[in-house]
């Protein structure tokens, strides 16, 4: 009797994550804590970067078979939104929702910013090529750069799904450490007289100008670049469906339950592809480093094409502005304030660094289309 007693504790055991537990799988449980830590924390991006690193969590939980490739399981399910392409969309209908585009329309030069920030794309791409990376691999590599998450996501999903779950959290990473990243880069490249430029105030943007801008960026971006639509579209409809004044039930469901529901499906299921096998390797600390470069690029060339604008505007534009044509919305134009602010205490920079971040958003996006269309 006791020694069946005995065989039955040892058979529990030997059946328990405690045994079967592997070095990669602790060390991914462990990086799931930092991120945990950082989300709550520091709050950096928690919506996202909690539900992503419990799912990197999930996913590494010995025997548990919670990984997006677990088929059968309640995450495989869930991440067909993202393999399919349904979430990011959908994040995109919720972004254009809770999106002003009257700084944007009111400074069309902006959108000169925010393509300026999508050239650290394309250089890690190229990058990337020139390191081994396939073709698609260097393209999903090279949209970290755009800070866009759900944009990474949806081109990642397309063109190197096996590189989703190191790619979406190098993305969401950086997305999140834009205060700490950024600032550096935007005061090396200007003057501190360049940085307290103080710019006049922006004009009234009319209902009807955004209602037709929404409208005209759908058709002008969809027939260009097709491959765009999705994100394209939904952003607009999102932003028409906040300014035309007459769907605010919908505007207020697509900000709210739908944006909620939808952030964590899509969190979940994308950190639990990050199992050990997959993350820990040479490849992914590749992944990262290039992300990162792309990012720092991409803030780079805003900046150099603010000072551009500076100069051709006799000192009517604050470089710092440009900055912000990299697609993390609000935050980037919320650094763009905070470091011109430290110059010059009466500099205020948010709206008009709105312009350039709201036209990243576009142009990531275009720039994902661009490159799905060559390599998709």
């Amino acid at each position: 009797m006791f020694e069946s007693f005995i065989q039955t504790i040892q058979d529990l055991i030997s059946a328990s994550g405690f045994a079967n537990i592997t070095g990669g799988q602790a060390i991914m449980i462990l990086i799931s804590f930092a991120l945990i830590y950082l989300a709550i924390r520091r709050q950096f991006e928690p919506l996202l970067l909690l539900p992503i690193a419990f799912g990197m969590l999930l996913a590494n939980l010995p025997l548990a078979g919670l990984g997006s490739a677990e088929e059968g399981g309640l995450i495989y399910y869930l991440y067909k939104g993202v393999k399919l392409g349904i979430y990011p969309p959908l994040i995109f209908l919720g972004v254009g929702a809770m999106t002003d585009f009257g700084p944007l329309i009111a400074n069309p030069k902006s959108f000169i910013l925010g393509a300026a920030a999508q050239i650290g794309i394309f250089l890690t791409f190229v990058g990337a090529l020139m390191l081994g990376f396939t073709s698609p691999q260097a393209g999903s590599i090279g949209i970290i750069g755009g800070a866009d998450g759900p944009t990474a996501i949806f081109l990642t999903s397309k063109l190197a799904p096996e590189l989703l779950g190191p790619i979406a959290v190098a993305a969401y990473s950086y997305m999140a450490l834009v205060p700490i990243i950024q600032p550096p880069i935007m005061k090396l490249l200007t003057t501190k007289k360049e940085r307290g430029i103080v710019m006049a105030q922006l004009r009234p943007v009319s209902k009807l100008e955004k209602i037709v801008f929404a409208i005209l960026v759908t058709l002008v971006v969809s027939f260009i670049v097709p491959a765009a639509a999705p994100l394209i579209g939904m952003l607009m409809l999102g932003n028409l469906l906040k300014e035309s004044g007459v769907t605010e039930r919908l505007n207020k469901t697509v900000q709210n339950e739908l944006m909620n529901i939808v952030t964590i499906f899509l969190g979940v299921s994308v950190g639990a592809t990050a199992n050990a096998e997959v993350f820990l390797s040479a490849q992914t600390l590749g992944i990262i480093a290039l992300g990162l470069a792309a990012f720092c690029v991409g803030t780079a060339f805003g900046v150099l094409f603010g000072k551009l604008m500076c100069f051709f505007t006799k000192g009517k534009v604050n470089p710092l502005i440009g900055s912000a044509g990299v697609s993390a919305v609000p935050m980037a134009a919320r650094v763009s304030q905070k470091v011109g602010q430290k110059e010059n205490p009466g500099n205020f920079l948010l709206m008009h660094a709105m312009g350039p971040n709201v036209a990243g958003v576009i142009g990531s996006a275009v720039a994902a289309g661009v490159l799905l269309s060559i390599l998709g």
